[in-house]
């Protein structure tokens, strides 16, 4: 099954491996008589996987990552700028 475009016939004698390929993601050009007639593909994008994690793992993982030193300096400066904001949930 070399690329893409494959004949009705050899959709017909290899249909459980191109359905295979195709979930995988190929996508197959379907020729009768060498004239393309049909695309057989994945029918939906590949499901990425997700990974779940809890606060304490991302604010570690954020922890053991360097911060560059002149971004840091950078965030240092603007921070040194802002003025305190007002808490709105105090009264008075």
């Amino acid at each position: 099954m070399a690329g893409s475009a494959i004949p009705q016939r050899e959709l017909r004698n290899n249909i459980g491996e191109i359905l295979r390929q195709a979930e995988a993601g190929t996508e197959f050009t379907i020729t009768v008589r060498g004239r393309p007639v049909a695309r057989i593909g994945p029918l939906d994008p590949p499901r990425v996987r997700k990974a779940d994690l809890d606060s304490r793992s991302v604010l570690a993982l954020l922890a053991g990552t360097p911060v560059d030193d002149r971004f840091g300096a950078d965030l240092q400066e603007i921070r040194r700028g802002e003025r305190p904001l007002d808490d709105p949930w105090r009264s008075g």
